[in-house]
């Protein structure tokens, strides 16, 4: 028998929530028991500390890419000066050039503009045009209704597809397994592809696993 998720549950833990987040999760139970979260307190634990880390408490959908000239340096030291080509202040403060500068021409992102038009979306944000044509895929195994992600990628951080896209992730990546050894070191490489913030996921399971009684 599936664990039912409240919303008074999570707004404990992201009292400054969007509304548009408010929403999803209140119509969230169906995803979660479709992609075996809701099967243990750990998982739903573990999916909710990857999710609170990259959304910031259910406060951004979108990637921040309005940097400063110094910040730009600090994130992406190759490709900024003084250590790589390009000039910040042309960067800074412009993040559809910034986003198709550090983004394009990867992740199948070939055609102009797709770097910021694919740039991190959602609740454990999706980026890049593979990542969105992938969450088509996976999503439409379980769901028929899906819509192109690609085709409308805003659609990722509806309130309709958001915990859906996610969900789904964290399934087909093999999470759960993951999240049932207690294993956040594994389960963030699987979502992050590395352990950026891995001190903040941990603090937030910490406090996941408190409400959820992991």
């Amino acid at each position: 028998m599936s664990i039912q998720l409240s919303w008074a549950q999570i707004a404990s833990l992201a009292p400054k929530a969007l509304p548009v987040y408010q929403q999803a999760f209140m119509n969230a139970q169906v995803a979660f028991d479709r992609h075996g979260i809701t099967t243990n307190p750990l998982r739903i634990a573990h999916f909710m500390a990857q999710v609170l880390h990259e959304s910031s408490a259910l406060t951004i959908q979108f990637e921040n890419l309005n940097y400063s000239a110094a910040r730009l340096v600090e994130v992406w030291p190759s490709r900024f000066q003084p250590k790589g080509p390009l000039d910040p202040a042309q960067y800074a403060k412009n993040p559809q050039a910034l986003g198709n500068q550090v983004y394009g021409g990867r992740m199948n992102n070939t055609a102009p503009g797709d770097g910021y038009k694919y740039r991190g979306r959602g609740l454990l944000q999706l980026t890049g045009k593979d990542s969105y044509t992938e969450a088509t895929n996976i999503v439409r195994k379980t769901n028929l209704t899906c819509p192109d992600f690609v085709a409308d990628p805003d659609q990722v951080v509806s309130s309709a597809w958001c915990v859906e896209v996610a969900a789904a992730e964290w399934d087909a990546k093999g999470c759960n397994a993951l999240a049932d050894q207690d294993n956040i070191q594994a389960v963030t490489l699987k979502i992050n592809g590395g352990t950026i913030g891995l001190s903040d996921r941990a603090a937030w399971l910490a406090r996941c696993k408190i409400v959820w009684h992991a």
